[in-house]
């Protein structure tokens, strides 16, 4: 047998090693191979089920690492949204308080050039929260909705149509379909 011969024939060594095989000559009878096949056969599928198992047990870890991921941005998203939100509801009695100083009788007396740089300051703000999908909402004229709006009174004596709004006490704000501060009013009755 030549070197060559040889180092063909030490990796199939190795394997009959690791698989447990006995020279073809120790075999014997039929009975024996068979034996010997048997036991090939039992070994592989034990090999295949611990396989299985093992494949499956990564899946499932997969699957928990990709779930995981999608929750935890889905939180993250959940928590932007919330400080947003809390950001927005602190910020809303500033506008409440432009709103306030620009219906009072002692506005008219204001330096003009004062109340319309305090106006240009407000709509910063207002275009600000629009930017980010917060709309303003109320309207004199507008029909009363029991969902976006808060009637404070109903009154005869106010200018309009029966049902709508005649006077806006403080604006409302929304984000999307969400209310975030219904619109406080007097409505005409």
């Amino acid at each position: 047998m030549t070197e060559r011969d040889e180092n063909k024939r030490a990796p199939l060594d190795e394997i009959s090693e690791e698989l447990d095989f006995e020279p073809e000559e120790e075999l014997g009878t039929l009975g024996a191979a068979k034996a010997k096949m048997q036991k090939l056969r039992e070994e592989l599928m034990k090999v295949k089920t611990e396989r299985q198992e093992f494949l499956d047990g990564w899946q499932r870890c997969k699957a928990d690492t990709i779930n995981a991921r999608k929750d935890a941005l889905a939180e993250a998203q959940r928590m932007g949204e919330r400080q947003k939100d809390s950001f927005i509801e602190e910020l809303i009695p500033v506008l409440d308080s432009f709103d306030m100083a620009a219906l009072s009788e002692q506005w008219a007396t204001v330096d003009s050039g004062f109340r319309t740089g305090m106006e240009n300051v407000r709509n910063q703000l207002l275009d600000t929260l629009a930017r980010h999908k917060i709309v303003r909402f109320a309207a004199i004229g507008d029909t009363y909705s029991p969902h976006i709006h808060e009637a404070i009174e109903e009154r005869d004596d106010m200018p309009g149509e029966s049902g709508t709004i005649a006077r806006i006490l403080r604006f409302g704000y929304k984000s999307g379909d969400k209310i975030i501060r219904p619109a406080q009013v007097i409505i005409k009755r």
